[in-house]
């Protein structure tokens, strides 16, 4: 008999003794239920049967084959699992750990989880053995008091005192997660099972050496002993067992595969390095949604200018990728790793880099670790000759002089344009055969290829990046970007988090920069711009709106002191407006923000002749904090009606600041939107004037770009016609289909209430956009999304067949995880199949799109699992389920009932809700029975309207018939 049979023959009785109910304490977790559920199984029986294992000699075989054995038993009692991740860095992860249940730190390292409180997930901390807490009390007062008291909420105990001590804890903090490990941890474990979330068993496929320097492959016989002692132990206890397993930090493909064999064995995996610092895959893999772009850029070119943000970006946010800007003539940064980032991105446009060996070295380093590269532009050194084998390129010996012709091309090439390639163009380099070449040309007798595919990542050399178009100031793309970086990346279809959706309707928000606000109306009725608004907008229209003002134009101590007082009268009826939100738009609204210093904060002269760098107030000098707090303060104190605050800084000028001024804006408690320019119209029909969702200068300093840009593009900087704004119409339906880039965004200027032109044009504006399927929001709803977009999780479901799924790409079929932190509640699957209602959960309902399927999710997390057979508007399998197919609101608190489904909802305007699989269904709110209508194969019900910033919630039910 092995040592882990002899063990399990041993427990028995203890193992025998356990109770088997739970308490409410063990239920419950951070007020979510309990994941471990009270196993029903005979002790006695299991042990038995493993007896008769051993006594009929099938233990060799499932020493031999322990996921054959663990499969077997699971079928007679599913062993529970929760999704826990052990981080042991000191640079924690929070946005890509927060898809795990519970996370294991270690808080010698300093992390402080109350600044990092997660909605759906519990930190827990790592308790460190001391010779002088044996006493369970002594170790309660001594350890786990400070690190409750610190915001750990759980807490691994792994020596034999620590997990003496569980039943005290258990006690004190009856809600702490409390994890049993280290030797002998299932034996030690078992009689304070019932206050334990999980244990963490031996590892079963890949352990790490005795003095913990390298990763190890273990035994046949030891991984079945092991896997039947785990088995057992789930079976009796009903406590999931987890396993750590060990593969090198930069070998994805090695945990994904050991991953896959331990979920296999019904225990719980988490595969990380001998060092625990990296993001590790358990039964769940977080796919990494940040690409770093490394730019070649000259310091007098403002990030915003770039065109890594200008176009390369706007592509990979649609993909539901966030970025990061890295420039190859400063310090490269080391942490791009596999686990963390989704790719590299070099763009390349000068003529060299200033060191091309070190540029070669950290690329080299990148592939090495296996981060896909992509390259546009040029290499920056020379690949073919410096990396030729290596990188599955041939060098091609030039000068070319004859004319170009092309063997072959891939649908990719010639997107927005097909610029004509002359000799003089083309990179010396063919790939091998492991490569795959999108266009190759031929020019005399040499074939290069200007545009491939590699093991590696890819490249498309100039021209085939973004094209200028001479004589019409416009660009093109001449290689599809989203296919390009698809393939070149290997990024995953995944069901990424959106901000232009929610509830299956797109986002509309509007908001209004205060220029012109002393500006006299042109027409009877109205003496000053404001007032016209007021009159024709802003109290015709209802729906959420943030309004600004600047201080400076509109104050005492501004520009214009004597017709203040009219002006403020007009402010303030504006700010009182119960659906109107309240901006500022600065004190002296700077124009050329490339003149404040970026480390100081503080004006520059740079130079630039007569333009002015702000408004000219009289004995104003610049001050930084005056345009941003000094301005909320003036608007707060003297405009702002009781109750009412300003929630958003709206960015003046060329909408450039540098990272030191947003840090101050979200210092100050305030939103920050602006900027980006999406301009795109049927005469200006690219890819290249889709702004992206805004641009990462620096930890805390993340600009928020406008969805849309303002009437001033469209009337020709305000010279005529007035009307054009009408034009944005096209970019709305533009940025919407075939794919939707960006929600909707009324935003214009006050001195658009100047005249009857642009006054008509708001109007028809608005009342276009408001007869499309919309969900009216406010500004702030909208950049508290964007915020949320940049640290939501996404992950894929670890499943237990090795064969079909170790190391493979997603399918449909496959289950997910995603989890934010409650205001993304929208996810865009870009595939027909439509989510199994039956196996999901936290999932709402969905709808088609533009471009792939809505997905509705509740209060920012759900499990998400497809039906592949399944079209755009099938109905789940096994009967109908009612699910939300569009809703003009919110929802929240989202419950399946047994025979329907309940949860909150409210809206600001016209708020309705339409269900699908509902036509047997009654729908009561706030307990009273409401009518319905058919609406095709839905039917919809709409609750009570209130003009208002706040969302008056009501409680819904939803019952069914079967």
């Amino acid at each position: 008999m092995t040592s882990g049979f002899k063990t399990i023959i041993e427990a028995r009785s203890p193992l025998c003794d356990v109770p088997q109910s739970l308490s409410n304490g063990q239920r419950k977790a951070r007020g979510r239920a309990h994941p471990r559920l009270a196993m029903r199984a005979s002790t006695c029986a299991l042990l038995a049967a493993l007896a008769t294992i051993c006594v009929t000699g099938n233990a060799q075989q499932a020493m031999q084959d322990p996921a054959a054995t663990a499969r077997m038993q699971a079928k007679t009692s599913p062993a529970p699992s929760v999704n826990v991740a052990f981080f042991d860095g000191a640079n924690v992860p929070v946005d890509l750990l927060q898809a795990f249940d519970a996370v294991v730190v270690d808080p010698a390292h300093g992390f402080n989880p109350a600044a990092h409180s997660l909605r759906h997930t519990a930190w827990l901390a790592r308790t460190h053995p001391d010779p002088a807490t044996s006493s369970p009390n002594v170790f309660l007062t001594s350890q786990i008091e400070p690190l409750w008291q610190r915001g750990y909420r759980g807490f691994l105990l792994d020596t034999p005192d620590a997990i003496a001590s569980v039943d005290a804890i258990h006690a004190a903090h009856p809600d702490a997660l409390l994890i049993a490990g280290g030797a002998d941890a299932l034996k030690l474990a078992a009689p304070h099972a019932k206050a334990l979330y999980a244990v963490v068993g031996a590892s079963l496929i890949r352990g790490v050496s005795a003095n913990r320097d390298e990763d190890t492959v273990v035994s046949a016989n030891d991984s079945a002993a092991r896997t039947v002692a785990a088995q057992a132990f789930m079976q009796q206890t009903g406590v999931p067992v987890l396993s750590v397993e060990y593969c090198a930090a930069d070998d994805r493909a090695c945990a994904r595969k050991t991953a896959a064999q331990v979920v296999a064995t019904g225990v719980t995996p988490y595969v990380t390095n001998i060092s625990r610092n990296t993001v590790g895959i358990g039964a769940i893999e977080v796919l990494p949604r940040k690409v770093l772009i490394v730019q070649d850029t000259g310091d007098d070119l403002l990030l915003d200018e770039t065109p890594g943000v200008r176009d390369l970006a706007t592509p990979l946010n649609y993909l539901g990728y966030d970025v990061e800007y890295a420039n190859v003539k400063d310090p490269l940064p080391d942490g791009i790793t596999p686990d963390r980032y989704a790719g590299v991105v070099a763009w390349l446009q000068g003529t060299g880099t200033q060191d091309s060996a070190a540029w070669r070295n950290w690329v080299d380093a990148r592939i090495a670790s296996h981060v896909p590269v992509a390259f546009l532009g040029q290499f920056g050194f020379d690949a073919a000759a410096d990396e030729g084998p290596a990188l599955d390129l041939q060098a091609v010996s030039g000068p070319f002089t004859d004319k170009v012709d092309v063997v072959s091309r891939d649908r990719m090439i010639g997107f927005e344009v097909d610029p004509k390639l002359g000799p003089r163009d083309l990179t010396g380099v063919r790939v091998g055969a492991a490569s795959r070449p999108l266009l190759r040309v031929k020019s005399g007798d040499a074939t290069v290829d200007p545009v491939a595919i590699t093991p590696w990542g890819g490249f498309a050399m100039s021209p085939y990046t973004v094209v200028s178009l001479n004589g019409i100031d416009q660009e093109r793309w001449a290689i599809q970007p989203i296919s390009f970086l698809t393939a070149a990346l290997r990024l995953t279809q995944m069901p990424s988090p959106s901000v232009t959706t929610e509830n299956g309707r797109r986002l509309f928000m509007s908001h209004v920069d205060g220029d012109g606000f002393a500006s006299r109306a042109e027409f009877p009725g109205a003496d000053y711009s404001g007032d016209a608004l007021y009159q024709q907008i802003f109290t015709r229209y209802k729906v959420p709106m943030t309004l600004s003002v600047i201080e400076g134009e509109v104050g005492p101590t501004g520009l214009y002191p004597k017709i203040s007082p009219r002006l403020e009268e007009i402010a303030r009826k504006m700010f009182a407006l119960p659906y109107v939100a309240i901006g500022t738009h600065t004190y002296s609204h700077p124009f050329d923000w490339g003149s404040v210093d970026a480390t100081t904060g503080q004006r520059v002269d740079r130079g630039g002749g007569d333009t002015a760098f702000s408004l000219s107030i009289p004995n104003y000098t610049f001050d930084i904090d005056r345009e941003v707090t000094g301005s909320i303060d003036y608007i707060n104190t003297r405009l702002a009606p009781p109750g009412k605050k300003t929630t958003i800084l709206q960015w003046p000028g060329n909408c450039k600041p540098p990272a030191i001024v947003i840090r101050k804006v979200y210092a100050a408690g305030v939103a920050n939107v602006n900027g980006g320019d999406t301009v795109i119209t049927k005469s200006a029909s690219s890819w290249t004037n889709i702004a992206p969702i805004g641009v990462d200068k620096g930890p805390g300093a993340y600009q928020v770009y406008a969805p849309n840009q303002d009437e001033n593009v469209y009337t020709n900087d305000w010279l005529g016609p007035f009307y054009g704004f009408t034009r944005v119409l096209e970019t709305f339906d533009m940025t919407d289909k075939p794919l939707r880039f960006k929600p909707i965004d009324l935003y214009y200027h006050m001195y658009s209430g100047t005249k009857i032109a642009s006054l008509r044009a708001l109007d028809q504006i608005f009342t276009a956009v408001l007869k499309q399927p919309v969900l009216p929001v406010q500004m702030t709803d909208y950049t508290e999304k964007v915020l949320d977009w940049r640290s939501f999780a996404v992950a894929r479901a670890v499943h237990g067949d090795t064969d079909a799924r170790a190391g493979a790409g997603n399918r449909a079929g496959d289950d997910w995880i995603v989890r934010g932190n409650g205001e993304v509640r929208e996810l865009h699957w870009p595939s027909t199949s439509t989510p199994d209602l039956r196996a999901s959960t936290g999932v709402t309902g969905y709808s088609a799109g533009p471009d792939g399927i809505y997905i509705h999710i509740a209060d920012g997390a759900a499990r998400v699992s497809f039906n592949p057979s399944a079209g755009r508007e099938a109905v789940p399998t096994s009967g109908a389920w009612p699910y939300i197919t569009e809703a003009n609101g919110f929802v929240r608190n989202f419950r399946r009932e047994p025979n329907g489904m309940s949860f909150e909802f409210g809206g600001y305007y016209q708020p309705f809700v339409r269900l699908a699989g509902a036509q047997s269904c009654s729908v009561s709110v706030a307990g009273r029975r409401v009518a319905t209508r058919r609406e095709g194969d839905t039917v919809r019900f709409d609750t009570p309207a209130a003009a208002s910033l706040q969302v008056n919630y009501q409680p819904v039910e939803i019952s069914c018939e079967r």
